[in-house]
């Protein structure tokens, strides 16, 4: 049977098994290196607060969110694009 990517949609190399993740969209298990992951930043206060904190000298630092979206749920939510035979093979930003 024919192989579709050269990294069979991991990115494992020989490491053997790798933990699982649950999707954040719908709950799924999946592989931790398969699942695409997705950082962000959240600021926990308010953004009028925030300026006034601001103007006297406070810093507030923003916390992180990790989000972990399975393939179709990243197709889904355009985190990824479905690509051409020719355009898989390279891994460069999507634009």
């Amino acid at each position: 049977m024919p192989k579709k990517r050269t990294s069979r949609g991991r990115t494992k190399g020989g490491k053997g098994s790798s933990g699982t993740v649950h999707c954040s969209q719908c709950g799924a298990m999946v592989p931790r290196d398969k699942a695409k992951k997705i950082t962000g930043r959240i600021t926990l206060v308010e953004p009028q607060l925030a300026k006034e904190l601001k103007a006297q000298g406070a810093y507030i630092a923003p916390s992180t969110d990790v989000k972990f979206y399975c393939v179709s749920c990243a197709v889904h939510r355009g985190i990824v694009k479905v690509r051409s035979q020719s355009d898989r093979r390279n891994s460069g930003k999507l634009g």
